[in-house]
């Protein structure tokens, strides 16, 4: 099964590494995506050695796209049978919502098929969480029916402050994505 990880800039990207770890013991073929912000908290070499694959960033040398397309983005996009972002930063979060492709991961997402399960996994400060624009954009993605959210927990987060907002954990992550892919029967 081909999962495509989307790993944006929140303090929970490390965990992306453990949920690839988990991901590829549970039988999938993974890709990461991450982005500019990613990068500082977590390098593009992990993600490399844990999948076997090269990974797509902003500093991303360009590769030879796959034959599917000679569009890096499209052919990226078409790989998968199942794809997350964990964690999603209210900053990627607004851009998917407002169809606003400005980076490799916003710009694959947006060309992902439909029928490819996208599972959405929010981190971030509670008050950001509980920003109104967020929740808002949170019930739009559900509503078109293209995204399933994981919803963040609650606990005590980087910043200090207790509350909703942290990461779900990787297993709760990983079952999610056990029970929407596309398996074959």
């Amino acid at each position: 099964m081909r999962l495509l990880l989307g790993v944006t800039g929140g303090i929970a990207a490390y965990k992306a590494a453990e949920l690839v770890s988990r991901a590829t013991k549970r039988g999938f073929d993974v890709r990461v995506v991450l982005t500019g912000a990613a990068t500082e908290f977590v390098g593009p070499l992990t993600f490399e050695a844990l999948t076997g694959h090269r990974v797509l960033s902003p500093s991303s040398p360009r590769a030879e796209p796959e034959p599917a397309s000679s569009i890096e983005h499209i052919a990226w996009a078409k790989w998968p049978q199942i794809a997350c972002i964990a964690p999603l930063t209210a900053a990627t979060l607004g851009r998917l919502a407002a169809g606003i492709p400005e980076d490799p991961l916003s710009t694959v997402w947006m060309a992902l098929p439909a029928t490819v399960p996208s599972i959405l996994c929010p981190a971030m400060n509670t008050e950001m969480w509980n920003h109104p624009s967020v929740q808002r954009n949170l019930r739009w993605l559900e509503e078109t029916g293209r995204y399933h959210i994981v919803p963040p927990v609650s606990k005590r987060l980087a910043c200090g402050d207790i509350g909703m907002g942290a990461l779900a954990e990787v297993d709760d992550v990983l079952e999610v994505l056990v029970r929407e892919a596309p398996w074959p029967k």
